[in-house]
């Protein structure tokens, strides 16, 4: 079956990059959407100079994920530990008391900004330079207190992977992310066909040049450029990881909120190095970016395995989050995600042998089943608790137990009693006598 998008949703889509286009006023945009590892659309609107999928556009703060990911390669080596501070590898410079963790996440309290002529426009500067201009005495909160953006600590990240690594921040993310995921057009200044850079005057709507420093110690925080086509290669990873690059075990920890802002509500939230936001099947996560003269969406949505990329050539204009959001949306209400093909287990994990079946905690029966190699607990249908096999081990993965184990508990004669789960007590009858509370008759005591 082809992997393109019908033709209704091909213009309805269209509809929703030409309109962001007009409302924005904004010189070009360019858009796709990925479904189960394939670029299956793309279109562009307004003066796109090039092939829609080959077209280079400013991505802005999505850089910060890369940095993320070279930093969590690094935990997954034992090379770093997200909860030491950054002076263990950058010694004693302003803000390098706070956790990696806090500086992934923007919970370190930071600046939200580096000290001098704003960056975005300005030419860079080394490191050292940066680190004595911003001693950490401009502090926005205290760490922990809540979370506070800064480009700034992406500026510690990426030196904290060239000391580590050895070479630069940029030749970390060719070496480490782009050449093991093949993004061939993505790359540090602008490369063959790409887009310029502009603003548009508020009144006169004739554009208005913008400068492309070189952002230098600042670089991880937002100088990357790239394509809808190798940042669909960036959507396929986030959705089920790469073995040379992070494993989709990792990926899921970076996407798991660590910080947010109580006025925010429950609709955004951030992760280590990446954006959370309120939508599609639950949350979709990735990040938007903005440069002078660009800005740029790039998120997933890991339950429909779906993604989307959209690439602006306008400082501002068009709210790229909620407009990624929405072409996720028009795709899942004209062609809704298929959910994948049941198969039957091949073996049965020998930790589940006795556990399959109804239990009971107290009244309350669960169906333990084996789906795709897990151990789910369903009540009345729906799942409750999940669990895995771990080198002869049950322990908890998603619900209420994730990170608990599940005993085993047997008799004298080897049979199985009841199942412990964090002093939940699972018995094969309600109530059943002789096991641990609630087993008993619980008017009995």
């Amino acid at each position: 079956m082809s992997p393109a998008v019908a033709d209704l949703t091909a213009r309805r889509l269209r509809w929703r990059t030409a309109t962001a286009q007009a409302d924005g006023q904004v010189p070009s945009i360019v858009a796709g959407i990925v479904r189960d590892g394939e670029l299956v659309w793309s279109d562009g609107v307004g003066d796109v100079p090039g092939p829609v999928t080959d077209t280079q556009y400013k991505i802005g703060s999505i850089t910060k994920t890369l940095t993320a990911v070279l930093v969590l390669q690094l935990v997954e080596e034992g090379l770093l530990s997200l909860d030491a501070p950054a002076a263990e590898v950058l010694g004693q410079v302003g803000y390098a008391d706070r956790s990696v963790r806090q500086l992934l996440s923007h919970s370190g309290g930071l600046q939200a900004e580096p000290a001098g002529d704003w960056w975005e426009r300005s030419p860079g500067a080394s490191f050292d330079a940066l680190a004595t201009a911003n001693d950490g005495s401009t502090a926005a909160y205290a760490p922990d207190r809540q979370f506070h953006y800064s480009n700034l600590g992406y500026g510690l990240l990426g030196e904290i992977v060239a000391r580590l690594r050895d070479q630069s921040w940029w030749e970390a993310v060719e070496s480490r992310i782009l050449i093991p995921l093949g993004m061939t057009r993505t790359s540090y200044h602008a490369s063959g066909g790409h887009a310029e850079g502009w603003s548009v005057h508020p009144y006169a709507q004739t554009l208005i040049a913008e400068p492309l420093p070189d952002t230098a110690a600042m670089a991880p925080a937002g100088q990357v450029w790239s394509t809808l086509t190798d940042l669909a290669t960036y959507c396929t990873f986030l959705l089920g990881g790469h073995d040379e690059v992070l494993s989709s075990h990792a990926l899921a920890l970076a996407f798991t909120p660590q910080s947010g802002d109580e006025h925010a509500g429950l609709s955004y939230s951030h992760g280590l190095g990446f954006q959370i936001f309120r939508g599609g099947s639950g949350t979709l996560v990735g990040h938007s970016g903005s440069m002078p003269g660009f800005h740029a969406i790039c998120l997933v949505d890991r339950t429909r395995r779906t993604g989307v990329v959209g690439l602006v050539n306008g400082t501002t204009g068009v709210p790229v989050a909620d407009f990624g959001a929405a072409l996720l949306e028009e795709l899942e209400q004209w062609e809704p995600t298929l959910p994948l093909p049941w198969a039957p287990n091949e073996s049965l994990p020998a930790e589940f042998d006795d556990v399959l079946g109804v239990w009971h905690w107290g009244a309350t029966p669960y169906a333990f089943t084996c789906e795709g190699g897990d151990l789910v607990a369903r009540r009345r249908g729906i799942e409750a608790w999940r669990f895995i096999a771990d080198n002869g081990l049950i322990v908890g993965n998603r619900g209420y137990h994730a990170g608990e184990r599940l005993h085993v508990v047997r008799r004298s004669d080897g049979a199985v009693s009841h199942l412990d789960v964090g002093t939940f007590i699972l018995t094969r009858e309600p109530y059943q006598a002789g096991a641990p509370i609630p087993g008993g008759r619980p008017d009995l005591g």
